[in-house]
């Protein structure tokens, strides 16, 4: 069962809906792989000295991927109504959301790091 405004406007090239699926497959996967660290963080790497941080790192890593995976359908969709009604395409904040949540995990690591040195 596909949405109504899949049957409205005209068919896209299946080259340009085809790269549209491509980079929502992109999406998931980045997403999964961020939930895959989020269990990873959890199950396999011992506690930090400072309390919680592990588990704040992880639900920062699966909140961040369950979000991505919602949000890549949407973005699918709306690339997707706007080829077919001829549109420009339009914006996404995705990557920049994304871009400093892995920043933001990757701080904090480096962080741990330089911490269990000393």
């Amino acid at each position: 069962m596909s949405p109504k405004w899949y049957e409205e406007g005209e068919e896209p090239d299946y080259r340009f809906t085809l790269a549209n699926e491509r980079t929502f497959l992109a999406w998931l996967r980045t997403a999964l792989a961020l939930l895959a660290g989020a269990v990873a963080l959890t199950q396999l790497v011992p506690p930090f000295t400072v309390e919680g941080l592990r588990t704040g790192l992880a639900v920062l890593l699966a909140v961040v991927g369950t979000l991505l995976a919602a949000f890549a359908y949407c973005r699918w969709a709306r690339v997707q109504h706007a080829m077919r009604q001829g549109r420009p395409l339009p914006m996404t904040w995705l990557p920049v959301a994304v871009s400093w949540a892995a920043a933001a995990v990757g701080a904090v690591v480096v962080a741990i790091v330089l911490i269990q040195i000393r």
